[in-house]
């Protein structure tokens, strides 16, 4: 054991090269300095905003080089030096520079930076996204070190020349590996008990002695170096919803040939052998070795993993768990004072029930009830070490059944219209081919005949992903009757919700006769997003746009959407060739707005309804949100697979109050659908956001102008 008195969860410890000082950072953002000798721990740095997880040795173990964060949002630069302990800040605050690593021979500092500053421009908006910005650099430690990458010449010598040329860069290069060894604490007089002469730093000016790699800027991240090389991963660009259609590469470049070669696809993270020759990745959930060199993609061998067995004592890793997600609260929760309650006490008191758990679900029971004491939303544990058995899946048609006495047949009662242009949304009895009706008898299932008593969902089991044969009628006999064919889908879910949103849209367009519209947000993540995108451009021209977020289960895109609808409009534009103006900005909402939210409006769908109304976008109608606002992350799995998060991010006023957390957002006309209105057909929060918007049109209509009569400038 080499520290005492932990009070945060520590993070990275890396050893210097020369095995005398161990580097580590913590949960608070600190970065020490552990001095193996006499075990003193040095404080080296404290981020204010989060970790600081990306720090490196220098090659003689005479500097460290990490960076920090600015209030900007952008990192910055520094290198903490053995000699005199001082921390020097490397690089100013303008940019966004991170990754720092060190060239093997002591010349160089290498890093990650966003310099990339053409931007993708959005298809649907005139906006712009940042992508591939990020590009490797070279800094000069020192002003005579030579430039790594120098001018090259196309020169041809004759052999005599060549000879002498070789001969003076083998000299060259044998006296710069002599100073170089020098630089890097080679003893060459034998002492051992003299301290290592630490690489040379020329601080003054040291930012100016900059190089870009010949590389095309991309999504750069896990910097490293070894001896004429650096490796990094190009990652892919990240999409809300959908797979970018790339995998990423871990890469090498080579300063002698000028270029980068793919070493690895599809790499979650890698590592470097401690001597820069070999390399081993995690693609998926298998690991790999390769040579650390151009050609290494050639050496490419599988780590076996297949027979690696532990003995587990379930019993222990359940203590372990308990303790280890006490502790994460206990470091990671929003506020230190933990609410006002004794958190220690609590552990004391929840412990002993630790000899009763005799199922990982007792666990996750002990410690949800322990953290629900904190009285905070997202206090979350889950999953673990245990079997779920696997359900059969259904090969279901997007349809309803009911039985027909009469006839002693099942019918077709309703199909789900869906939408097939989107996958979420195909209704297999809908596609091209499938001659099927409502109304339409099922006489059969897989060449099983359906009969009274029976259950045609029992004949569907297990038929996922296969397609699936119905023999049907437009009458209840056999005769006349046809075969049709459908490529199931598992759930029916997400036709289920389309259908309710278009009916939704419907009652809204015949009460207010095509003026108003209406777009309903499931979450704040993937689907809310691809929702807002799907309905909002199409309808930005309505007069009037009832914004729903009922049952929105959260998640944390709330910025984006308020940022698009609370733009201002400013100005109107005409051309020669259209009938209609232009707005600035070019994609603006001028319409009045109304937005729904109920009790199942939760996390971020918390926030949007707070944030439209801090807005000034519209009047609330429903109920009062869920009101769990504090975010959270997750820290890691636990031993045995299962994940616990932590409330971490507390949701603050601009006047600096918490809010929502504990509470939710009260509506400013409060609206219940009660069941009685619901089982006869009717929404009134919906009925009543309609009324509303009507009447905000009639008192303050917002059109586009017309067309000015054209000037005329002749004098």
């Amino acid at each position: 054991q080499l520290t005492q008195d932990g009070q945060a969860m520590r993070y990275a410890p890396t050893w210097s090269p020369d095995g005398k000082r161990l580097a580590f950072s913590d949960k608070n953002g600190k970065l020490f300095v552990l001095v193996l000798e006499g075990r003193e721990v040095i404080e080296v740095a404290d981020e204010p905003r989060g970790q600081l997880l990306d720090f490196s040795w220098s090659p003689c173990g005479g500097h460290l080089a990490f960076s920090m964060s600015d209030e900007n949002g952008w990192r910055s630069l520094h290198i903490w030096s053995v000699e005199g302990g001082n921390v020097v800040r490397v690089t100013g605050q303008d940019f966004n520079e991170f990754s720092p690593v060190w060239d093997p021979e002591g010349k160089y500092l290498y890093y990650l930076s966003d310099r990339q500053f053409a931007p993708q421009i959005c298809s649907i908006e005139w906006n712009y996204a940042m992508n591939r910005e990020t590009g490797i650099f070279a800094m000069a430690l020192r002003r005579d070190v030579p430039h790594p990458l120098p001018p090259e010449s196309d020169e041809v010598a004759v052999d005599a020349e060549a000879d002498e040329d070789e001969n003076d860069e083998d000299q060259e290069k044998q006296d710069d590996d002599e100073t170089s060894d020098a630089e890097e604490g080679e003893d060459d007089k034998g002492d051992e008990s003299t301290e290592p002469s630490y690489t040379k730093i020329d601080f003054d000016g040291l930012a100016q002695r900059v190089v870009r790699l010949p590389l095309e800027d991309d999504n750069y991240r896990g910097l490293s170096a070894i001896k004429g090389h650096v490796l990094f991963v190009r990652g892919t660009p990240f999409y809300y919803g959908r797979d970018s259609g790339m995998r990423p590469e871990l890469r090498i470049f080579s300063f002698k040939d000028r270029k980068a070669t793919t070493l690895a696809e599809g790499v979650n993270d890698y590592t470097l052998a401690p001597d820069g020759t070999k390399v081993a990745t995690r693609e998926g959930s298998e690991i790999f070795l390769y040579d650390a060199n151009p050609k290494g993609k050639e050496s490419r061998k599988a780590v076996p993993l297949a027979g690696l067995i532990a003995d587990v004592d379930p019993r222990q890793e359940w203590v372990q768990i308990f303790h280890e997600v006490w502790r994460r609260y206990r470091d990671f929760f929003y506020v230190s004072n933990m609410h006002g309650y004794d958190w220690e006490a609590l552990r004391d008191q929840y412990a002993p029930l630790l000899d009763h758990v005799a199922h990982r679900s007792d666990l996750n029971y002990v410690i949800g009830e322990m953290i629900a004491e904190l009285n905070a939303g997202h206090a979350y544990i889950a999953g673990g070490d245990w079997v779920v058995p696997e359900r059969p899946g259904l090969g279901l048609p997007g349809a309803r059944f009911e039985w027909d006495g009469e006839a002693g047949r099942f019918r077709i009662a309703r199909i789900f219209a869906g939408h097939n242009e989107e996958p979420a949304y195909r209704s297999p009895l809908t596609e091209i081919g499938v001659d099927v009706h409502v109304g339409d008898y099922v006489l059969e299932i897989e060449g099983v005949e359906l009969k009274e008593g029976m259950n045609p969902y029992e004949l569907l089991r297990h038929k996922t992903g296969q397609p699936v044969m119905w023999t049907v009628n437009s009458k209840p006999e056999r005769e006349e009757a046809r075969q049709i064919t459908y490529q199931p889908i598992s759930s029916e879910q997400d036709l289920i919700y389309l259908d309710w949103v278009l009916s939704n849209q419907k009652k809204v367009e015949e009460q207010t006769e095509g003026r108003v519209g209406y777009l309903h947000l499931p979450n704040m993540g993937a689907e809310g997003i691809r929702e807002f995108i799907k309905w909002y451009y199409g309808q930005i021209r309505k007069e009037g746009l009832v914004i729903d977020v009922r049952s929105n289960g959260g998640g944390n895109v709330s910025a984006m959407l308020i940022e698009r609808l609370s733009r201002p409009w400013l100005a109107a534009g005409f051309a020669r060739t259209s009938d209609t103006p232009t707005t600035y900005p070019r994609t603006v909402y001028i319409g009045q707005m109304v937005c729904l939210l109920d009790q199942n409006s939760a996390s971020d769908g918390d926030i949007f309804p707070a944030m439209f109304r801090e807005a000034g976008l519209g009047p609330l109608i429903g109920k009062r949100s869920w009101g769990g606002v504090i975010g959270i992350t997750n820290r890691g799995t636990l031993i045995d697979g299962g994940t616990v998060n932590v409330p971490e991010f507390g949701f603050v006023s601009t006047d600096g109050r918490w809010i929502i957390e504990g509470y939710g957002v009260d509506p400013d006309i409060e609206v219940d659908n009660d069941p009685k209105s619901l089982v006869e057909g009717r929404d009134p929060q919906l009925e009543r956001g309609i009324k509303e918007v009507v009447e905000r049109l009639s008192a303050e209509p917002r059109r586009l102008p017309q067309r000015p009569p054209s000037p005329i400038k002749t004098p």
